[in-house]
């Protein structure tokens, strides 16, 4: 749409920067809060990497409160010229760098996105909305700036015990080491120079949009396809899982009502493995696209007898954590916030999804 056209449309309406937004989370995020909230514009900062991809957001590219603007989140100047030109009220940082296998193959391109760029985004903020330390400007007092994190910053549990907000730091892998370097900067902008900072630590999400890397559209893509489905290792990792818009719930909510400097953990109470996550999706696929009416599968004519028998163990990731679990007890009952789906109502709705993005 026409820039000039989105400064000039009602400017009473504050205008917050979400940076990210062609991801996984952010573009469901994003017409999630444009729908509820009419007295906000949105300008989605994106830098279009291979995880990005702007049909994801075909349902508000015409909405006359959103604006896309392609750009890096590490370019300063950009940054400033967005925060001057639209008037920037508020930032939600989903911007980065995500995929653990990737983070391996190529360290350097997480710790540039993930903190430099978080480093940007909030020095920015801080002194387009700050005269001095703990000092805003009249006119932005209640800006605020919103830090989307991971639980994998807390590394790994044993067989029992939850990440709380209290859990000290210990990341594994390069992306965990970056996220946690990125929550560390955002704290220090809070303490350091009373900036009105939030942050969010997340289980694993699912759901709609995800890219094709994650487990489970892998799973399901695979099997629809009749390729092998690859589960790391003995499939016996665990994760908590979280459907995407329960979290974009959870960070509404944080945006809007946590307290200042404060972290807060959004975990669906839903920890499985991964081997029950494949069987699981295998199940429910042999129930509504069963093997006879995949006429993929039975165009290559293969004896495939259900997608269970896809199923194929290849050698663990480097670094693997072994169980992740978040206590969601303080963003519950400070915010009132409560995951609506469980993994069995919230898997069904996502292969579902999937299954119409494949012409199924």
């Amino acid at each position: 749409m026409d820039n000039q056209q989105f400064k000039t449309h009602n400017s009473k309406l504050k205008t917050i920067l979400v940076t990210g937004c062609a991801g996984f989370i952010g573009s469901n995020f994003v017409p999630y809060f444009l729908e509820k909230y009419k007295e906000y514009k949105i300008v989605n900062l994106d830098l279009l990497t291979y995880a990005g991809d702007l049909a994801n957001l075909s349902e508000v590219e015409d909405n006359p409160n959103y604006l896309f603007i392609k750009g890096d989140i590490r370019d300063r100047a950009l940054v400033e010229e967005i925060f001057k030109e639209h008037d920037i009220f508020g930032v939600i940082h989903f911007a980065a760098e995500s995929h653990v296998d990737n983070s391996i193959k190529n360290p350097g391109v997480f710790v540039e996105t993930n903190v430099n760029g978080t480093y940007i985004l909030v020095d920015v903020a801080k002194n387009y909305w700050m005269e001095a330390p703990f000092v805003y400007k009249e006119k932005y007092q209640d800006c605020r700036f919103h830090h989307i994190s991971t639980d994998e910053v807390y590394g790994t549990l044993g067989d029992e015990g939850l990440f709380t907000e209290e859990t000290p730091y210990a990341p594994n892998s390069p992306y965990s080491a970056s996220k946690a370097s990125s929550d560390m900067i955002v704290r220090s902008y809070h303490h350091t120079f009373g900036l009105n900072t939030v942050i969010t630590n997340c289980s694993n999400n699912y759901g709609p949009k995800q890219h094709d890397e994650k487990l489970i559209p892998t799973i399901i893509r695979n099997a629809l396809h009749g390729n092998p489905i690859p589960i790391y290792g003995d499939g016996k990792n665990i994760r908590d899982w979280l459907y995407v818009l329960d979290h974009c719930t959870g960070i509404d909510l944080a945006y809007h009502d946590g307290k200042s400097g404060e972290t807060y953990n959004i975990g669906g109470r839903n920890e499985r493995d991964n081997l029950y996550i494949v069987n699981k999706i295998c199940s429910i696929l042999d129930e509504v696209y069963p093997i006879t009416s995949n006429k993929v599968i039975q165009n290559s004519k293969s004896n495939i007898q259900n997608y269970k028998s896809l199923i194929t163990f290849v050698q663990d990731r480097a670094g693997h954590d072994r169980r992740y679990a978040i206590d969601a007890t303080k963003i519950e009952n400070e915010l009132g916030w409560k995951a609506a789906e469980n993994f069995e109502t919230g898997i069904l709705k996502t292969i579902q999804w999937y299954l119409a993005k494949y012409n199924v």
